[in-house]
């Protein structure tokens, strides 16, 4: 989060506020669209030697004066950090106010244009602000329904005195409907009775209704029907919000903003069942793109593994111990200034910023990474991908904890970016700086800005062209907060923001393919269409039952809103380290969703180690099944590549996600009590075991013949059976007309031993 800027004024009011969307900040008006009669909150910063500050507003010829209430800090916002972790204090910051005063006053917005100032105690005032009291009316827009609108109530539309800001509107649900998506969820499965928004938002974990990685589309689930059912896009990359049954159980209630000049909405409304539904919205989005195969390979990746020593140390352990891996992701390799260049390399300054080479850098013997591009070719020797970690912004004034190089480089790419105009700019023209709490103050490239996109890219290409790297974990996108910013291509942030994150994984995709590289990216973030640039994974999570859980949704939640290719941090990767019953059932869960990989947060040096890897944790526990187990199922899902493969290309070809609740096959109430149990491509059927201390688990088998993967046992289905669950067992049933793929699990034992 950033700092208020520093002025010489004696009062400070910015009435949009910072953007952030679930917080109001000390000098911001709220609601930023007052509505007539209704009250709203005006607040300001004052200097400390302000004794008093009174509001002046002027409305029809007439102005009125009202004293401020001085304001305590923690009356105004509580503390969004969310419990240990060495970012937990920095996303949990507030707006850095020293010694300055807030002060307050809530007052009736009258109807109509109006206007307010502040004045201080000696007479000073601030500059008019003009806005307007708006009402909802039932017309002044123009609301598009593609499709049946049977479903579409009453529309209205909220006109300020510019014209109409926001559209509401409301479609019909059916006592026995279930409405599933908004894009990735942590909370629940099902929205019925709920009320959330579609912003993208780097929430540090415990996300509840925040997401990174939204979208204004959603699936309605008939009970017993699947043909009954609908599913609905509002096209926008605005701000949207959904009141799911929560106030009017009948009513599902859908706010959308709207540009004042243009005030058209477009709403698809899709008929048919989930995989009709889906099918047609991933049609007007835009095609999944099909990951290569090793994606599916078992991941592994700590933050603390900052040296080519310890990356090849701890992939070389796992495949001593026989334990497979796929590819790495390696975090912590660059100075954390540029993103381009290994930490402790070596290297001229470039003035503008210009691309290098690999022979442009030197690699000290004694830095922590003497020779990248053998550690990449022994990494590949052993059949392992590589992935390095990438962020959307140029940290300026970066010169704490890296180099005199690194921090003159980036001052260099910082000053090239704002002469060129390379960088999302504020309404006025000058460059943005990043309002978040994640490298505060930087700037971020505008991607819709060609040359600044083809520059960003240039900067990063060695990496494919002479390293020979496999992919990028794109990490962040989150960072573009407020209405009033603008971009390349003429929009501004209301439009574009959502869309940043999509724009940026798109740009390192493109880079990928340019170079003849078929990799991924690795997202955090995104928007609707994100489908179509794969892969993602479910962002921070501590390491708690609960964050598995929630997991679970998220990885559910995301395939059904067209983002298939997903993955988590198993049993999360931040905090105290799990459990090993929590790890080996996390474990389990991870060996049967689309990407299986493990990762741990950054612990300061510290130790004991907090590293997630099967290893480490067993040392951390003095229990060995932390290995034994995780390898028997790395290596149960080595054995389920083909599956995975042939599953990938009917996801890819009918948007069915791979990993999917069970509605897109199967109907009826029983499903809707187990919203943790899901399908894992056409033919299997998964049930994690997610409680503490579980020895049992009730699963519900739809009707039809299952064989249980692990006894051969043939089960008719159509009821719910208790599965004994010791923690190298997780419930996972196989349709019975598979009997091939069933036939991969005989001879499991043998997997989880030495």
């Amino acid at each position: 989060m950033t700092d208020l800027p520093e002025t010489p004024c004696s009062i400070e009011h910015h009435p949009l506020g910072s953007g952030h969307p679930y917080r109001v900040d000390p000098d911001q008006r709220h609601p930023v669209d007052p509505i007539a009669g209704e009250r709203f909150e005006l607040r300001v910063v004052a200097a400390p030697t302000v004794t008093a500050v009174s509001c002046e507003l002027r409305h029809d010829g007439t102005t009125t004066r009202r004293l401020m209430s001085l304001a305590e800090a923690d009356e105004l916002y509580g503390d969004a950090a969310h419990g240990e972790g060495h970012l937990a204090a920095a996303s949990g910051a507030r707006p850095e106010l020293g010694d300055r005063l807030v002060y307050r006053l809530e007052l009736t917005a009258p109807a109509g244009a109006f206007e307010y100032r502040f004045a201080d105690d000696a007479g000073a005032t601030t500059d008019w602000v003009a806005t307007s009291g708006a009402r909802w009316t039932s017309d002044g827009g123009q609301l598009d329904v593609h499709g049946t609108d049977r479903h579409l109530g009453d529309v209205e539309w909220l006109m300020a005195s510019e014209g109409p800001v926001r559209c509401r509107f409301s479609l019909s649900l059916r006592s026995g409907d279930h409405v599933v998506g908004f894009g990735e969820r942590f909370d629940v499965v099902d929205q019925r009775g709920e009320v959330l928004d579609a912003r993208v938002f780097e929430q540090y974990k415990q996300q509840g209704k925040r997401t990174y990685l939204p979208s204004p589309f959603a699936t309605v689930v008939a009970e017993s029907d699947a043909d009954d059912g609908w599913g609905f896009h509002v096209v926008t990359s605005r701000p949207t919000a959904f009141d799911v049954g929560a106030t009017e159980a009948d009513r599902l209630i859908v706010e959308v903003d709207v540009d004042p000049t243009e005030p058209i909405v477009r709403l698809d409304v899709y008929d048919g069942s989930p995989r009709d539904v889906i099918a047609a919205h991933i049609e007007a989005v835009g095609a999944l793109v099909r990951p290569p195969d090793w994606i599916f390979r078992p991941w592994m990746s700590g933050n603390e593994w900052n040296t080519q020593e310890r990356v090849l140390a701890e992939v070389e352990r796992s495949v001593d111990l026989g334990i497979p891996v796929g590819a790495i992701v390696i975090e912590a390799w660059s100075d954390e200034a540029t993103f381009t260049a290994f930490n402790d390399a070596e290297y001229d300054i470039v003035s503008d910023g210009a691309p290098r080479r690999l022979d442009d850098f030197t690699f000290p013997s004694d830095g922590r990474w003497p020779d990248p591009k053998a550690m990449v070719d022994r990494l590949h020797e052993l059949g392992v991908k590589v992935l390095l970690w990438q962020i959307p912004i140029c940290p300026i004034d970066r010169d704490r904890d890296v180099s005199p190089t690194a921090a003159a480089q980036v001052k260099a790419d910082a000053a090239t970016m704002i002469e060129r105009g390379y960088c999302v700019r504020e309404a006025d023209g000058t460059p943005y700086h990043n309002r978040g709490w994640w490298f505060p103050g930087g700037l971020l490239p505008d991607w819709t800005n060609d040359d600044a996109r083809a520059w960003w890219l240039a900067k990063r290409r060695y990496l494919l062209d002479d390293l020979g790297i496999d992919g990028f974990k794109t990490d962040g996108g989150e960072h573009a907060w407020g209405s009033e910013l603008r971009y390349a291509d003429g929009t501004r942030g209301d439009v574009s923001n959502n869309r940043f994150p999509n724009h940026y994984a798109a740009a390192y995709q493109a880079l990928l393919t340019d170079c003849g590289v078929d990799g991924v990216t690795f997202s955090r973030a995104g928007f609707t269409g994100a489908g179509s640039v794969p892969c993602h994974w479910a962002g921070d999570e501590d390491s708690t039952w609960e964050a598995f859980r929630a997991s679970i949704v998220a990885g559910l939640t995301a395939g059904a809103s067209g983002v298939p290719f997903w993955g988590w941090d198993i049993a999360g990767f931040s905090g105290e380290i799990p459990s090993v019953e929590l790890f080996v059932r996390a474990t389990a869960m991870a060996a049967f969703c689309p990407i299986m990989q493990y990762h741990s947060e950054y612990n300061h040096g510290r130790s004991p180690s907090n590293d997630r890897t099967p290893w480490n944790l067993a040392e951390r526990h003095g229990d060995e099944r932390a290995i034994t187990i995780y390898r028997g199922f790395a290596r149960l899902r080595e054995r389920l590549l083909p599956y995975l493969s042939t599953e990938a290309d009917k996801t890819v070809a009918t948007g069915v996600p791979l990993m999917r609740p069970m509605y897109f096959d199967h109907l009826g109430a029983e499903i809707w009590n187990h919203p943790t149990q899901y399908l894992l491509g056409d033919d299997l059927l998964v049930a994690p075991v997610c409680w503490e201390g579980s020895e049992t688990l009730d699963v519900h088998l739809p009707a039809g013949e299952w064989i249980d993967v692990w006894s051969g046992a043939v089960v008719t289905g159509d009821r719910s059976i208790a599965v004994e669950t010791p923690w190298s067992r997780i419930p996972v049933f196989c349709a019975a007309r598979n009997a091939d793929l069933a036939s991969r699990f005989s001879g499991t034992d043998s997997l989880f031993s030495d």
